[in-house]
């Protein structure tokens, strides 16, 4: 396992690397004072940053600017490349965070890098790639595939308790009593901050999490099951209604509809 002390104390304005991640393993909240550029090559992680949740899997990317406080939950064994940027040199400072499917010519860029190791010089050839690269993020269409959290501490207790346990059938009154509210003003209050109501949320946590489940090889009957739904078919009509595909089609990477 590689972390970026592992890299010079003087690195070139892109720099990076290639490696691998145990299953389970989860690298807690930090941030780096350069742009980060994950593409992951297998498994599906789970990226938290900016109170929004990111499930991605192979063939997707994460940008991630500078100093934006993050953390990696691995899903599954996860093979993934990370680059770093120096934001100013490369004309990336206003890149907001954003998940994209990595195009072929990306991919194609970063392994040019990566395999520059650490110690090159930044000439003409090296500073066209890297202004190419971010050329090709700033082009890339988000996939909104994000979950997002309340600012209010009473909301967000309940809501980081749900999207840890998103197959809980607990009734929203369970939630109000948890959070401390009548029903009435946890309703209110929910829809004031999300712009949606208790349950529509829930059912996102849901299919977040199973499209996660679901690319990691877990079966649908089996997903449906252990998030609270009655049967499959419910379950893929609700998912399909989120994503505009199928469970099925999650495995082959057209999960790109914005939520």
């Amino acid at each position: 396992m590689k972390r970026t002390t592992d890299l010079p104390l003087q690195p070139p304005p892109v720099v990076g690397f290639a490696d691998r991640y145990v299953g389970g393993f989860v690298d807690g909240y930090h941030r780096h004072d350069r742009a980060q550029l994950s593409l992951f090559l297998g498994g599906t992680v789970t990226i938290s940053a900016l109170g929004r949740s990111f499930v991605l899997g192979a063939g997707q990317g994460m940008w991630l600017p500078a100093n934006t406080l993050h953390q990696a939950n691995c899903r599954t064994d996860l093979a993934f490349q990370v680059i770093y940027v120096d934001p100013v040199l490369t004309n990336a400072a206003d890149l907001p965070c954003k998940m994209f499917d990595a195009s072929s010519l990306m991919r194609g860029l970063v392994e040019e890098i990566i395999a520059m190791r650490y110690e090159f010089a930044m000439d003409d050839r090296m500073t066209s790639i890297a202004r190419l690269l971010v050329g090709e993020i700033r082009r890339a269409p988000p996939i909104a595939d994000r979950l997002l959290f309340p600012s209010d501490h009473r909301l967000l207790r309940v809501c980081e308790a749900i999207a840890a346990q998103p197959g809980d059938c607990r009734d929203i009154d369970h939630w109000a009593r948890e959070a401390g509210m009548a029903r009435r003003t946890f309703t209110r209050l929910f829809q004031q901050e999300m712009g949606m109501g208790f349950a529509a949320w829930r059912r996102r946590v849901r299919v977040i999490e199973a499209a996660s489940r679901i690319a990691a090889g877990q079966s649908i009957s089996e997903v449906a099951f252990e998030l609270g739904y009655e049967n499959a078919g419910s379950f893929s009509t609700m998912f399909h209604r989120t994503f505009g595909v199928s469970p099925r089609m999650v495995r082959s990477g057209m999960l790109t509809k914005p939520l």
